[in-house]
């Protein structure tokens, strides 16, 4: 494996799922971003959209990541990319309103995503990439 990706699991595909790992990174900021009035309107609360879509994206992060430390940056700047998108919503005057309830939600999401790590889901993607791509 090259030098550059030694922080990833033994893939097959290493480039393809940090690429789609960062396309949901991207969907996230894309839809914190968005004025109020473009986005769909759920049934659920918005905390609970935060905290799942965080949850997701660190839970990913394990999925990809074989290094600790990798991780933990990865996180760390998960958290610290939902406070500025809080601020940024509150600065933007796009029908959007900073509530640091919704960055709170953002980091239990991304400490609830990194706990996936201690259970037997933390190799689910590796397992699907042998089963996609190592007939």
């Amino acid at each position: 494996m090259s030098p550059r990706l030694r922080s990833f699991k033994p893939f097959s595909r290493p480039l393809l799922w940090a690429c789609l790992w960062v396309l949901a990174l991207a969907a996230v900021v894309v839809a914190s971003l968005l004025p109020g009035s473009a986005l769909p309107q759920w049934q659920v609360s918005d905390k609970t959209e935060h905290f799942l879509a965080y949850a997701l994206l660190s839970a990913g992060a394990v999925q990809l990541f074989s290094r600790r430390r990798s991780l933990v940056v990865v996180c760390v700047l998960l958290i610290l990319l939902g406070v500025l998108l809080e601020f940024l919503q509150g600065a933007m005057g796009l029908g959007r309103t900073q509530d640091m309830r919704d960055a709170l939600a953002n980091g239990l999401g991304v400490l609830l995503g990194l706990a996936t790590i201690f259970t037997p889901l933390r190799d689910a993607l590796l397992r699907l990439d042998g089963w996609l791509f190592r007939r």
